[in-house]
């Protein structure tokens, strides 16, 4: 009867000490989950093509001066957007979304911004989906390359890089239209 104890506390203590090893009493900071494991066979490139109108003039402008100098340097000059999304040039062309976030000059011998901006997409299949990008735009340069740094929706866990082409610029206003090509990896 007693070795009948002590096998049976003996089998008991094994199965508590290993189950506590296998599965610690202190949390987990982080671990692979299977889902993304089967996410990254999935993996798909977009292209996405669209205009972005950038207007600081009229009675309902979508860029805004939210903070700068009162001189005229540009250097430190902040501006808040929404500004439209379209499929053509034209603004009267079919919208896609909005481009909304901030830029600001940020270089004193050259102007170059540093936007911060969200394309939010409101059409088709990408509708309520979402791509950021965070970048220093050197407007002077023909053709700015910008890394995609997330995104939300059909979109989520985005990385890659758009191109931008400013294709019209009004320099007594400062409005302008800019080209946008984006290759989106996603899930």
């Amino acid at each position: 009867m007693a070795s009948l104890l002590k096998i049976t506390l003996t089998i008991t203590f094994y199965f508590i000490i290993s189950s506590s090893l296998l599965h610690p009493a202190t949390g987990v900071f982080s671990e692979e989950a299977s889902e993304a494991i089967s996410m990254r066979r999935m993996e798909k490139t977009t292209r996405l093509h669209f205009f972005f109108h950038d207007i600081h003039s009229g009675k309902s402008p979508t860029a805004i001066k939210i903070a700068g100098t009162p001189d005229s340097s540009l250097f430190g000059d902040t501006f808040m957007m929404d500004n439209a999304l379209t499929e053509g040039q034209n603004a009267s062309s079919k919208a896609v979304g909005r481009a909304q976030g901030m830029y600001a000059f940020a270089a004193k011998k050259e102007p170059a911004l540093l936007m911060v901006v969200n394309f939010d997409f409101t059409k088709g299949e990408f509708n309520g989906s979402s791509i950021s990008v965070l970048w220093r735009n050197p407007v002077m340069v023909d053709v700015r390359e910008m890394p995609i740094v997330g995104g939300s929706g059909r979109f989520r866990y985005a990385s890659g890089y758009a191109l931008a082409h400013t294709v019209w610029f009004d320099p007594k206003t400062g409005d302008a239209i800019v080209e946008y090509n984006a290759y989106v990896k996603h899930y």
